[in-house]
């Protein structure tokens, strides 16, 4: 976390329970709890079973925030060994929200880019370096922005 921090240009911190969700942060789960998104928009920690072999996990966090942001939540999913995060990222689709996913072929690890692909259609497949670029895009453009080109 310290050199995410060091080499970052917003904070990055761990949630802690109960906290609000503030904009210009970036939240990291703490080891060994899934981190929701609660209704009044703060954060929870669970220490509930693993999802995908994974505690956290990013399905649990994708599938609490779509319900609480709806249309307007990002799903980003990048390289990883399993499939986390696909099932979350078409909660977030059937919700109104984007997907984006690192291009298969670029990632270090492609079961996670993967298993999204194949389970959801998503708004934009992205080398790591287009991925920084396009979410200003879209956080600057706002929802009228939205269009797929994956």
């Amino acid at each position: 976390m310290e050199y995410l921090g060091q080499s970052s240009q917003i904070v990055v911190k761990e949630a802690e329970d109960k906290e609000p969700l503030r904009s210009g942060i970036a939240y990291l789960a703490p080891p060994g709890y899934h981190l929701l998104i609660e209704p009044d928009r703060s954060f929870s920690l669970s220490v509930d079973a693993r999802v995908n072999y994974s505690c956290p996990s990013i399905d649990v966090l994708f599938e609490s925030a779509a319900h609480v942001f709806g249309e307007s939540l990002i799903g980003v999913v990048l390289t990883g060994a399993n499939k986390d995060g696909a099932q979350g990222l078409k909660i977030i689709k059937e919700h109104g929200g984007l997907a984006i996913v690192q291009n298969p072929e670029s990632a270090e690890a492609r079961s996670m880019p993967q298993a999204a692909l194949a389970a959801v259609s998503a708004d934009y497949v992205v080398d790591l370096e287009q991925l920084a670029p396009l979410l200003v895009q879209l956080s600057t453009v706002g929802e009228n922005a939205y269009g797929a080109n994956g």
